[in-house]
Protein backbone atom coordinates (compact mmCIF):
# COMPACT_ATOMS: atom_id res chain seq x y z
CA UNK A 1 0.00 0.00 0.00
CA UNK A 2 1.21 3.76 -0.89
CA UNK A 3 2.59 5.68 2.03
CA UNK A 4 0.53 9.00 2.83
CA UNK A 5 2.02 11.51 1.19
CA UNK A 6 -1.36 13.59 0.17
CA UNK A 7 -3.09 16.15 1.64
CA UNK A 8 -5.79 15.82 3.86
CA UNK A 9 -8.73 15.45 1.57
CA UNK A 10 -12.44 17.05 2.22
CA UNK A 11 -14.17 14.83 4.33
CA UNK A 12 -18.00 14.84 2.83
CA UNK A 13 -17.82 12.36 1.03
CA UNK A 14 -17.04 9.88 3.70
CA UNK A 15 -19.51 9.57 6.32
CA UNK A 16 -19.59 5.89 7.81
CA UNK A 17 -17.66 4.49 10.88
CA UNK A 18 -17.56 2.02 13.50
CA UNK A 19 -17.48 -2.00 13.27
CA UNK A 20 -20.56 -4.27 12.39
CA UNK A 21 -21.81 -7.48 10.97
CA UNK A 22 -24.78 -6.39 9.91
CA UNK A 23 -26.26 -4.85 6.90
CA UNK A 24 -28.00 -1.28 6.96
CA UNK A 25 -31.50 -1.52 6.08
CA UNK A 26 -31.25 -0.92 2.44
CA UNK A 27 -33.14 -2.97 -0.02
CA UNK A 28 -31.24 -4.57 -2.69
CA UNK A 29 -32.47 -6.84 -4.45
CA UNK A 30 -30.44 -9.87 -5.01
CA UNK A 31 -29.88 -12.61 -7.96
CA UNK A 32 -28.41 -15.62 -6.09
CA UNK A 33 -31.33 -17.33 -4.93
CA UNK A 34 -31.84 -20.82 -3.27
CA UNK A 35 -31.08 -23.07 -6.86
CA UNK A 36 -28.14 -20.52 -7.55
CA UNK A 37 -26.36 -21.49 -4.43
CA UNK A 38 -25.14 -25.05 -5.65
CA UNK A 39 -22.92 -23.13 -7.92
CA UNK A 40 -21.85 -20.66 -5.70
CA UNK A 41 -20.37 -23.10 -3.30
CA UNK A 42 -19.34 -24.96 -5.57
CA UNK A 43 -17.30 -22.33 -6.51
CA UNK A 44 -16.23 -21.09 -3.37
CA UNK A 45 -14.41 -24.17 -2.39
CA UNK A 46 -11.90 -23.90 -5.10
CA UNK A 47 -10.69 -20.60 -2.69
CA UNK A 48 -7.86 -22.67 -0.39
CA UNK A 49 -5.47 -22.03 2.15
CA UNK A 50 -2.54 -24.10 0.72
CA UNK A 51 -3.06 -22.90 -2.87
CA UNK A 52 -2.97 -18.74 -1.68
CA UNK A 53 0.40 -20.13 -0.16
CA UNK A 54 1.63 -22.07 -2.86
CA UNK A 55 1.71 -19.24 -4.92
CA UNK A 56 2.68 -16.75 -2.37
CA UNK A 57 6.14 -18.12 -1.20
CA UNK A 58 6.57 -17.52 -5.10
CA UNK A 59 5.10 -14.32 -5.71
CA UNK A 60 6.62 -12.88 -2.65
CA UNK A 61 10.07 -14.38 -2.80
CA UNK A 62 13.69 -13.46 -3.04
CA UNK A 63 13.93 -14.46 -6.46
CA UNK A 64 11.27 -11.75 -7.01
CA UNK A 65 13.74 -9.02 -5.78
CA UNK A 66 10.99 -7.51 -4.34
CA UNK A 67 8.88 -6.20 -7.08
CA UNK A 68 10.10 -2.41 -7.33
CA UNK A 69 7.83 -1.04 -10.58
CA UNK A 70 10.02 -2.04 -13.48
CA UNK A 71 12.42 -3.95 -12.11
CA UNK A 72 13.18 -7.64 -13.57
CA UNK A 73 12.24 -9.51 -10.36
CA UNK A 74 8.54 -7.32 -10.73
CA UNK A 75 8.29 -9.06 -14.00
CA UNK A 76 9.25 -11.89 -13.72
CA UNK A 77 6.48 -12.16 -11.09
CA UNK A 78 4.13 -11.27 -13.59
CA UNK A 79 5.32 -13.85 -15.94
CA UNK A 80 3.98 -16.26 -12.96
CA UNK A 81 0.85 -14.65 -12.84
CA UNK A 82 0.13 -15.20 -16.57
CA UNK A 83 1.28 -18.35 -17.06
CA UNK A 84 -1.25 -19.34 -13.88
CA UNK A 85 -4.17 -17.92 -16.06
CA UNK A 86 -2.67 -19.59 -18.82
CA UNK A 87 -3.06 -22.58 -17.08
CA UNK A 88 -6.46 -22.26 -15.81
CA UNK A 89 -7.68 -21.06 -19.61
CA UNK A 90 -8.48 -17.84 -18.55
CA UNK A 91 -7.22 -15.39 -21.75
CA UNK A 92 -7.16 -11.62 -21.76
CA UNK A 93 -9.26 -8.52 -22.78
CA UNK A 94 -9.86 -9.14 -26.39
CA UNK A 95 -9.05 -5.52 -26.81
CA UNK A 96 -5.88 -5.61 -25.24
CA UNK A 97 -4.80 -8.23 -27.47
CA UNK A 98 -2.33 -9.76 -24.90
CA UNK A 99 -2.42 -10.24 -20.17
CA UNK A 100 -0.50 -6.45 -20.71
CA UNK A 101 -1.13 -3.03 -20.65
CA UNK A 102 2.39 -1.24 -20.83
CA UNK A 103 2.12 1.66 -17.96
CA UNK A 104 5.01 4.15 -19.96
CA UNK A 105 7.55 5.67 -17.29
CA UNK A 106 7.20 9.42 -19.10
CA UNK A 107 2.86 8.92 -17.47
CA UNK A 108 4.71 8.17 -14.28
CA UNK A 109 7.95 10.30 -14.19
CA UNK A 110 5.94 13.01 -14.95
CA UNK A 111 3.48 12.48 -12.08
CA UNK A 112 6.57 12.23 -9.69
CA UNK A 113 7.74 8.36 -10.13
CA UNK A 114 11.58 9.79 -10.26
CA UNK A 115 13.24 7.72 -12.76
CA UNK A 116 10.75 4.53 -12.94
CA UNK A 117 11.66 2.36 -16.27
CA UNK A 118 8.12 1.31 -18.12
CA UNK A 119 6.25 -1.27 -16.47
CA UNK A 120 2.92 -3.05 -16.78
CA UNK A 121 -0.91 -3.76 -15.56
CA UNK A 122 -1.36 -7.93 -16.23
CA UNK A 123 -5.09 -8.71 -16.67
CA UNK A 124 -6.95 -11.57 -16.91
CA UNK A 125 -10.83 -11.96 -18.19
CA UNK A 126 -13.62 -13.68 -17.92
CA UNK A 127 -16.57 -12.87 -20.38
CA UNK A 128 -20.18 -12.50 -18.87
CA UNK A 129 -22.77 -14.85 -20.48
CA UNK A 130 -25.44 -12.79 -20.29
CA UNK A 131 -23.90 -9.09 -19.59
CA UNK A 132 -20.84 -8.93 -21.02
CA UNK A 133 -20.80 -5.35 -21.51
CA UNK A 134 -20.75 -4.76 -17.65
CA UNK A 135 -17.37 -5.15 -16.11
CA UNK A 136 -16.87 -6.12 -12.41
CA UNK A 137 -13.07 -5.76 -11.60
CA UNK A 138 -11.30 -6.81 -8.81
CA UNK A 139 -7.63 -5.69 -7.97
CA UNK A 140 -4.57 -5.26 -6.57
CA UNK A 141 -1.07 -4.31 -6.93
CA UNK A 142 1.74 -6.50 -7.64
CA UNK A 143 4.68 -4.20 -7.20
CA UNK A 144 6.69 -3.21 -3.82
CA UNK A 145 9.38 -1.30 -2.83
CA UNK A 146 12.13 -3.13 -4.34
CA UNK A 147 15.92 -4.40 -2.51
CA UNK A 148 17.45 -1.28 -0.30
CA UNK A 149 20.97 -1.91 0.68
CA UNK A 150 21.20 -5.19 -0.40
CA UNK A 151 17.91 -6.55 1.52
CA UNK A 152 15.02 -7.68 0.01
CA UNK A 153 11.19 -6.65 0.91
CA UNK A 154 9.20 -9.02 -0.65
CA UNK A 155 6.27 -8.01 0.56
CA UNK A 156 4.14 -10.85 1.35
CA UNK A 157 1.11 -8.80 3.10
CA UNK A 158 1.59 -5.86 1.11
CA UNK A 159 0.45 -6.97 -1.45
CA UNK A 160 1.67 -10.42 -2.41
CA UNK A 161 -1.61 -11.26 -0.69
CA UNK A 162 -3.87 -8.89 -2.51
CA UNK A 163 -2.04 -10.43 -5.73
CA UNK A 164 -2.57 -14.17 -5.00
CA UNK A 165 -5.85 -13.12 -3.90
CA UNK A 166 -6.72 -11.73 -7.23
CA UNK A 167 -5.71 -15.11 -8.43
CA UNK A 168 -7.34 -17.30 -6.72
CA UNK A 169 -10.91 -15.40 -7.38
CA UNK A 170 -10.21 -16.17 -10.67
CA UNK A 171 -9.49 -19.67 -10.62
CA UNK A 172 -13.07 -20.10 -8.59
CA UNK A 173 -14.94 -18.04 -11.34
CA UNK A 174 -13.60 -19.67 -14.07
CA UNK A 175 -14.03 -23.54 -12.46
CA UNK A 176 -18.32 -22.38 -12.00
CA UNK A 177 -17.56 -21.45 -16.01
CA UNK A 178 -16.62 -25.14 -16.65
CA UNK A 179 -19.33 -26.22 -14.84
CA UNK A 180 -21.54 -23.90 -16.94
CA UNK A 181 -22.43 -21.13 -14.67
CA UNK A 182 -19.89 -18.93 -14.75
CA UNK A 183 -20.73 -15.13 -14.33
CA UNK A 184 -23.08 -13.76 -16.08
CA UNK A 185 -21.34 -10.08 -15.98
CA UNK A 186 -18.01 -10.14 -17.01
CA UNK A 187 -14.93 -10.47 -14.59
CA UNK A 188 -11.39 -8.41 -15.19
CA UNK A 189 -8.71 -9.11 -12.87
CA UNK A 190 -6.26 -6.63 -12.72
CA UNK A 191 -3.01 -6.64 -11.22
CA UNK A 192 -1.89 -3.06 -11.60
CA UNK A 193 1.78 -1.78 -11.29
CA UNK A 194 3.01 1.40 -9.52
CA UNK A 195 0.83 1.71 -6.75
CA UNK A 196 4.05 1.95 -3.93
CA UNK A 197 5.10 5.00 -6.00
CA UNK A 198 1.97 6.91 -6.47
CA UNK A 199 -0.96 4.65 -7.70
CA UNK A 200 0.49 4.61 -11.25
CA UNK A 201 -1.23 1.76 -12.60
CA UNK A 202 -4.92 2.44 -11.75
CA UNK A 203 -4.28 6.02 -12.59
CA UNK A 204 -3.29 4.87 -16.57
CA UNK A 205 -5.70 2.05 -16.70
CA UNK A 206 -8.84 4.92 -15.48
CA UNK A 207 -7.31 7.25 -17.70
CA UNK A 208 -6.62 4.59 -20.45
CA UNK A 209 -9.29 2.48 -19.77
CA UNK A 210 -9.97 -1.19 -22.20
CA UNK A 211 -13.71 -1.43 -21.12
CA UNK A 212 -15.39 2.15 -20.48
CA UNK A 213 -15.58 3.45 -17.29
CA UNK A 214 -19.23 3.79 -17.77
CA UNK A 215 -19.28 0.32 -18.21
CA UNK A 216 -17.50 -0.38 -14.98
CA UNK A 217 -20.02 -1.60 -12.30
CA UNK A 218 -17.68 -1.97 -9.41
CA UNK A 219 -13.73 -2.25 -8.09
CA UNK A 220 -13.51 -4.59 -5.36
CA UNK A 221 -9.72 -3.45 -3.96
CA UNK A 222 -7.91 -6.01 -2.41
CA UNK A 223 -4.36 -4.47 -0.83
CA UNK A 224 -3.10 -6.13 2.50
CA UNK A 225 -5.32 -9.02 3.51
CA UNK A 226 -2.71 -11.51 4.95
CA UNK A 227 -1.85 -10.30 8.58
CA UNK A 228 -3.49 -8.67 11.60
CA UNK A 229 -2.66 -5.06 13.60
CA UNK A 230 -2.56 -4.30 16.94
CA UNK A 231 -5.73 -2.88 17.47
CA UNK A 232 -6.87 -6.79 16.36
CA UNK A 233 -4.58 -8.97 17.27
CA UNK A 234 -6.31 -12.94 16.95
CA UNK A 235 -9.42 -11.55 15.48
CA UNK A 236 -10.98 -12.95 13.18
CA UNK A 237 -11.69 -9.10 11.06
CA UNK A 238 -11.15 -7.07 7.95
CA UNK A 239 -11.37 -3.34 7.14
CA UNK A 240 -13.36 -2.59 4.24
CA UNK A 241 -12.89 0.63 3.36
CA UNK A 242 -15.38 2.87 0.94
CA UNK A 243 -18.17 0.59 0.09
CA UNK A 244 -21.02 3.49 1.13
CA UNK A 245 -19.13 6.15 -0.30
CA UNK A 246 -20.61 6.11 -4.05
CA UNK A 247 -23.55 3.34 -3.52
CA UNK A 248 -26.24 2.70 -1.40
CA UNK A 249 -26.29 -0.80 -2.28
CA UNK A 250 -22.53 -2.01 -2.21
CA UNK A 251 -21.99 -2.06 1.23
CA UNK A 252 -25.11 -4.06 2.14
CA UNK A 253 -24.42 -6.39 -0.46
CA UNK A 254 -20.62 -6.48 0.91
CA UNK A 255 -22.52 -7.49 4.56
CA UNK A 256 -24.87 -10.19 3.16
CA UNK A 257 -21.98 -12.03 1.81
CA UNK A 258 -20.23 -11.82 4.64
CA UNK A 259 -23.14 -13.79 6.56
CA UNK A 260 -23.58 -16.06 3.70
CA UNK A 261 -19.66 -17.23 4.44
CA UNK A 262 -17.39 -16.75 7.51
CA UNK A 263 -19.52 -14.12 9.20
CA UNK A 264 -15.80 -11.80 9.81
CA UNK A 265 -16.22 -8.50 12.14
CA UNK A 266 -16.14 -6.05 9.61
CA UNK A 267 -14.19 -2.78 10.67
CA UNK A 268 -15.77 0.92 9.31
CA UNK A 269 -12.72 2.55 11.19
CA UNK A 270 -11.07 4.05 8.11
CA UNK A 271 -14.02 5.34 6.63
CA UNK A 272 -14.25 7.87 9.53
CA UNK A 273 -13.48 11.25 7.54
CA UNK A 274 -11.09 12.69 10.64
CA UNK A 275 -9.35 9.28 10.55
CA UNK A 276 -5.24 11.04 10.22
CA UNK A 277 -4.60 7.50 8.05
CA UNK A 278 -6.93 8.86 4.87
CA UNK A 279 -6.92 5.25 3.42
CA UNK A 280 -9.50 6.24 1.01
CA UNK A 281 -7.40 8.21 -0.56
CA UNK A 282 -4.54 5.33 -0.32
CA UNK A 283 -4.74 2.66 -2.49
CA UNK A 284 -5.92 1.58 -6.32
CA UNK A 285 -9.61 1.81 -5.44
CA UNK A 286 -9.54 5.40 -5.45
CA UNK A 287 -8.51 6.18 -9.31
CA UNK A 288 -12.17 4.06 -9.75
CA UNK A 289 -13.96 5.63 -7.71
CA UNK A 290 -12.80 9.41 -8.23
CA UNK A 291 -14.16 7.97 -11.59
CA UNK A 292 -17.66 7.65 -9.84
CA UNK A 293 -17.62 3.43 -9.99
CA UNK A 294 -18.32 2.03 -6.88
CA UNK A 295 -15.18 0.79 -4.70
CA UNK A 296 -14.65 -1.29 -1.37
CA UNK A 297 -11.00 -1.71 -0.15
CA UNK A 298 -10.31 -4.78 1.89
CA UNK A 299 -7.63 -4.11 4.69
CA UNK A 300 -6.32 -6.08 7.30
CA UNK A 301 -4.27 -2.34 9.12
CA UNK A 302 -1.21 -1.02 9.50
CA UNK A 303 1.14 -3.77 11.26
CA UNK A 304 4.70 -4.10 12.23
CA UNK A 305 6.08 -5.01 9.29
CA UNK A 306 4.43 -2.43 7.03
CA UNK A 307 7.31 -1.03 4.47
CA UNK A 308 9.93 -3.32 6.25
CA UNK A 309 11.87 -6.40 4.74
CA UNK A 310 10.48 -8.46 7.61
CA UNK A 311 6.69 -8.55 5.42
CA UNK A 312 7.41 -12.45 5.36
CA UNK A 313 5.38 -15.27 3.80
CA UNK A 314 6.25 -16.84 7.33
CA UNK A 315 3.97 -14.15 8.92
CA UNK A 316 0.78 -14.35 7.21
CA UNK A 317 -2.19 -16.04 8.80
CA UNK A 318 -3.26 -17.98 5.48
CA UNK A 319 -6.64 -18.92 7.37
CA UNK A 320 -7.70 -15.83 7.81
CA UNK A 321 -6.33 -14.63 4.02
CA UNK A 322 -8.92 -17.41 3.18
CA UNK A 323 -11.42 -16.34 4.75
CA UNK A 324 -11.00 -12.51 3.34
CA UNK A 325 -10.51 -13.67 -0.29
CA UNK A 326 -13.50 -15.90 0.06
CA UNK A 327 -15.41 -12.88 1.00
CA UNK A 328 -14.25 -10.86 -1.76
CA UNK A 329 -15.55 -13.89 -3.98
CA UNK A 330 -18.94 -14.06 -2.66
CA UNK A 331 -18.99 -9.97 -2.99
CA UNK A 332 -18.61 -10.19 -6.69
CA UNK A 333 -20.43 -13.41 -7.29
CA UNK A 334 -23.37 -11.49 -5.82
CA UNK A 335 -22.84 -8.37 -8.13
CA UNK A 336 -21.64 -10.33 -11.19
CA UNK A 337 -24.50 -12.60 -10.94
CA UNK A 338 -27.43 -10.28 -9.61
CA UNK A 339 -30.56 -9.19 -12.15
CA UNK A 340 -29.54 -5.36 -12.23
CA UNK A 341 -26.20 -3.56 -11.53
CA UNK A 342 -25.57 -1.76 -8.41
CA UNK A 343 -26.87 1.99 -8.51
CA UNK A 344 -24.30 4.36 -8.09
CA UNK A 345 -26.59 7.37 -6.11
CA UNK A 346 -24.19 9.24 -3.74
CA UNK A 347 -21.47 11.70 -4.70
Amino acid sequence: MKKLLLPLFSAAVMVSCGTSKTAEATSVSTSTSAKGDKAFLAAYKFIKADELKKNLFVIASDEMGGRDTGSPGQKKAGEYMINYYKSLGISYPKALGSYYQKVPADFMNKRGGGNLPDSENIMAFIEGSEKPDEIVVISAHYDHVGTKNGVVYNGADDDGSGTVAVMQIAKAFQEAKKAGKGPKRSILFLHVTGEEHGLFGSEYYTSNPVFPLANTVVDLNIDMIGRDDPDNRGKQYVYVIGSDMLSSQLKVISEEANKKTNNLELNYKYDDPNDPQQLYYRSDHYNFAKNNVPVAFYFDGIHEDYHRPTDDVEKIDYPLLEKRTQLVFATAWEIANRAERIVVDKK
